[in-house]
């Protein structure tokens, strides 16, 4: 396992790909960790060096006391990119990741090539949905985590997905079960608090969203209202549900390597 130093801890991240092909960062949702992104590595690794991390709070990675910011995590991918010595990167981020994207996009343009942000919005949810998630997290702790990953097959992926691929599913579901408390908690708190609505216009890197018919978290009409308001960008919408990339698989790989190589 990779780690690089944080003020504060050490931050988990993977490698894969050529040595001299151009960076692809990959950001998971809330309550994943970087093998969400399993699906796509080997056929997006055949273009680019794919650079994957766990989200402070989540995985490997630390867990600090929170609540977390959205500036704090885009800042930790600011001090990854540092400390891996890369000036600019592609990234791309899904859900929590495509938040942190928009924060990258709005406050440090210059390290990013091209963004693309998946199952995301600039405003996700409000605090009828986030408060009574973090009480259960906060008074339930792991219990309540394991509640929470019970029912998650059913916001992260279509009915006939998760019937004809319950092997990956139940892969997925297992680490929000196993994920801290603390830092789920305190991530929550970071998209709660998070409303780019204002910002998401002065994105000005070529930037392509992708959503999903059947995403009840992020909608389709939350993809056009960031295609709208971040001139040039392209959207893309397919049958799927929240996890899009697990979901899509190579279909997903293929359009964002014709969007970054386009």
């Amino acid at each position: 396992m990779a780690f690089v130093s944080l003020e504060d801890g050490e931050l988990h991240y993977q490698m894969d790909g050529e040595a001299d092909a151009p960076v692809l960062v990959l950001s998971s949702s809330l309550g994943t960790d970087l093998h969400m992104w399993d699906a796509q590595v080997a056929a997006l690794s055949k273009s680019f060096r794919i650079l994957r991390y766990d989200t402070r709070g989540h995985g490997q990675s630390l867990v600090t006391q929170g609540p977390y910011t959205v500036e704090q995590l885009g800042r930790d991918v600011l001090a990854l990119l540092d400390a891996l010595n890369i000036d600019r990167a592609h990234f791309c981020g899904l859900s929590m990741g495509g938040l942190i994207g928009q924060w990258l996009g709005i406050h440090a343009s210059d390290r990013l090539r091209k963004l693309i942000l998946c199952n995301t919005a600039a405003k996700i949810g409000d605090a009828d949905m986030w408060g009574p998630r973090l009480e259960l997290v906060e008074k339930g702790g792991a219990q309540a985590m394991k509640e929470l990953a019970a029912g998650a097959a059913g916001r992260w992926f279509t009915p006939d997905f998760a019937q004809q691929h319950a092997d990956k599913v139940t892969a997925i579901t297992d680490v929000l079960a196993a994920t801290s408390p603390l830092g789920y908690a305190a991530c929550c708190a970071a998209v709660r608090d998070a409303d780019l609505r204002k910002e998401v216009s002065s994105i000005n890197v070529p930037t392509l969203i992708i959503c999903a018919s059947h995403d009840s978290v992020t909608t389709v009409a939350d993809g056009h209202f960031l295609q709208n308001h971040i001139y040039g960008s392209q959207l893309s919408d397919y049958y799927a549900a929240h996890l899009s990339s697990v979901e899509l698989g190579e279909v997903f790989a293929l359009r964002v390597t014709d969007f970054l190589l386009g």
